[in-house]
């Protein structure tokens, strides 16, 4: 038994340091970051993370395109990759969306990925048609009330982030309007602002200029607070619709078995990367992004709402991508 004893205490002696090794020199070369959609503007702010993150720690972030049925494939690659750290994933709001109207996903988005943390939100503003009979969102959702599916209101795609604002502020106001979706996003502003639909949701970069020039009229900001960058511009939620809220995200994942050691440490990487002012300045200046920079356990609660939120949405309005 002593013999015994003495082998167990010294394989823990060699055993230990090493497993130990494996999170202590973390990282111990490239991280490699998979993106799974489609997006020059995602793909652009993630190369200044990158930048920020060598600058300030010395690692190496590559970023691997990976693209393809609604960010499924690269979202399937990460769940299946080596946990070990050194394969991650960056996501936004399609992430809880997608589950709900695709069926067979080759992944659990819950189960077989780590939230590490929401790099940052984003708000959308909704806007309308100068020569529309409304002014403001308090007004916008009277008219609908009374004009029952006379209004067109255009996205830029079933369950995109420019049909889900809609969808949930008709939703919680008993209101109903025809909605028309645009394979072109220029198609749609272009429509807009012809007159031909009279009301869309557009990102503060995408529609502000055109509120400004008088082309577009602002409604209301779909966030629950107002902007800092724009601080006049009232909330959909405090002109009538109270607890509503929309906006997209951005933030990154692991596979789910990488060791909380190294999700720590990934957590504190790219919250350093994403509070680093130079990147606020340029990310966030233009387009009313708010850097956010969560812990894994407020981005794991802020998934979990989202995907709840959105089901509700979804089974009660019936919306269904077609393939």
């Amino acid at each position: 038994m002593k013999r015994f004893a003495s082998a167990v205490l010294l394989s823990m002696v060699f055993v230990c340091p090493a497993a130990l090794s494996q999170t202590d020199n973390y990282p111990s070369k490239p991280i490699m970051l998979i993106s799974p959609q489609d997006s020059p503007g995602i793909d652009g702010e993630m190369q200044l993370l990158a930048q920020s993150i060598i600058e300030h720690s010395g690692i190496r972030v590559l970023i691997d395109k990976k693209p393809g049925a609604a960010g499924t494939i690269g979202t399937n690659y990460v769940a299946r990759a080596n946990p070990d750290g050194y394969t991650i994933l960056v996501q936004n709001s399609g992430f809880t969306i997608t589950p709900l109207v695709y069926n067979n996903l080759p992944y659990d988005y819950a189960k077989d990925l780590a939230p590490v943390t929401l790099l940052m939100k984003r708000a959308f503003i909704i806007v309308a048609n100068p020569s529309a009979p409304f002014k403001n969102a308090a007004e916008y959702i009277a008219y609908a009330r009374t004009h029952p599916g006379e209004l067109n209101y255009g996205t830029s795609g079933v369950g995109s982030s420019t049909h889900l604002p809609g969808a949930l502020l008709h939703l919680m106001t008993g209101t109903q309007v025809t909605f028309v979706h645009y394979k072109k996003s220029a198609e749609r502003l272009t429509d807009l602002m012809a007159g031909r639909t009279q009301a869309a949701a557009v990102t503060y970069a995408t529609g502000m200029q055109s509120v400004r020039t008088g082309k577009l009229r602002s409604l209301g900001v779909t966030t629950d607070k107002r902007l800092a960058i724009a601080p006049d511009m009232p909330t959909i939620a405090e002109q009538g619709v109270p607890g509503f809220d929309y906006s997209s995200w951005t933030g990154i994942l692991a596979p789910a078995k990488v060791p909380s050691q190294i999700i720590a440490r990934l957590n504190s990487i790219w919250v350093q990367a994403i509070r680093d002012p130079e990147v606020a300045r340029k990310v966030g200046g233009g387009d009313g992004a708010v850097m956010v920079g969560s812990s894994p356990a407020e981005f794991k609660q802020f998934i979990a709402e989202e995907a709840g939120r959105f089901q509700k949405l979804i089974k009660e309005t019936g919306i269904k991508i077609e393939d």
